[in-house]
């Protein structure tokens, strides 16, 4: 009992400084695919210097949980990718609440890939959020395409915390993180020439020395510590529990945003009633599901 409090007061600290992430990406200047590449690029020297010193060994068994944990990587790249893009196409705060679908659709994507049948209350909260979105759409218009950005986002972050959650019951969180920061690093690196043909005039790989603090903070604090003491944590908390709290991640990185951007944060109380609808749904989960397993419980005493 003492470990899991210690486990959750842990995620939200994490989860604090996850939601400090989307104001870093306003804050730095260069395009959001650059900020990814230098963000995993920074992230895997500094991961590679940590287990280096910690003297862990690096090595993955099987040839295809290596390419499995590569390719999680590159989903991680584009939901970043998508994260930024979303809170510059809109603002932090819309970016945020987008992102707090993340825990609905680990909800339908846990319970497939483990072949076990989806709840019913689960659906019903999935309906409450979306309705959340769907006034969010209505009050905020001129943010849709934010929106939407921000709502793929969270969709491929269920999916790799899925894929995490069963990765970290064979290796060493922090090898994983390592091997997922190369993944995304390298398959950004093979996105340029496509990138920088058809999306922009050129590339960015210049930054400034603004920048690179900005960068550094992402990597370092965002990345190296926040990313895998959360893959960590998986060992011991479900990908949907952990998702639940990170949907705290806009009450956090909306409250940072106001006190640091002030009026360009502010939004109609609509959009307010949606993300509230949304936080509603994620928090009424506990709940319910506590109530769904008494009665399973007493249902098979019966049997």
């Amino acid at each position: 009992m003492m470990q899991e409090r210690k486990d959750y007061l842990t995620l939200h600290f994490i989860v604090l400084i996850w939601g400090f992430t989307a104001i870093l990406g306003l804050l730095i200047d260069i395009p959001s695919v650059e900020v990814v590449f230098f963000r995993t690029l920074i992230a895997a020297i500094g991961l590679f210097v940590l287990l280096k010193f910690w003297k862990r060994s690096l090595k993955i068994n099987s040839r295809k949980h290596m390419l499995q944990i590569l390719g999680t990587g590159s989903l991680i790249a584009l939901h970043w990718i998508l994260f930024f893009l979303s809170a510059r196409i809109s603002n932090a705060s819309v970016c945020l609440a987008g992102m707090a679908t993340c825990s609905l659709w680990t909800s339908l994507i846990e319970p497939l890939s483990q072949g076990r049948k989806i709840k019913r209350f689960e659906v019903m909260l999935s309906i409450i959020a979306f309705i959340g979105i769907a006034v969010i759409f209505n009050v905020e218009f001129d943010y849709l395409t934010g929106l939407l950005t921000a709502v793929l986002s969270a969709f491929i972050a269920s999916v790799f915390t899925v894929i995490n959650g069963r990765l970290t019951k064979t290796y060493d969180p922090y090898v994983i993180t390592y091997y997922e920061m190369v993944g995304a690093c390298l398959s950004i690196a093979a996105f340029f020439p496509i990138y920088s043909a058809y999306f922009v005039e050129s590339l960015s790989l210049i930054p400034s020395l603004s920048d690179w603090f900005y960068l550094s903070m992402l990597a370092i604090v965002c990345t190296v510590y926040a990313y895998s003491v959360s893959v960590e944590l998986m060992k011991r908390l479900s990908a949907f529990s952990i998702n639940l709290v990170v949907n705290l991640e806009p009450v956090y990185g909306i409250i940072l945003a106001l006190i640091i951007f002030g009026d360009s944060e502010e939004m109609s109380p609509g959009f307010y009633g949606g993300t509230l609808l949304i936080l509603t749904s994620v928090l009424l989960y506990p709940l319910l599901n506590r109530r769904y397993k008494k009665k399973a419980l007493s249902t098979d005493i019966i049997r």
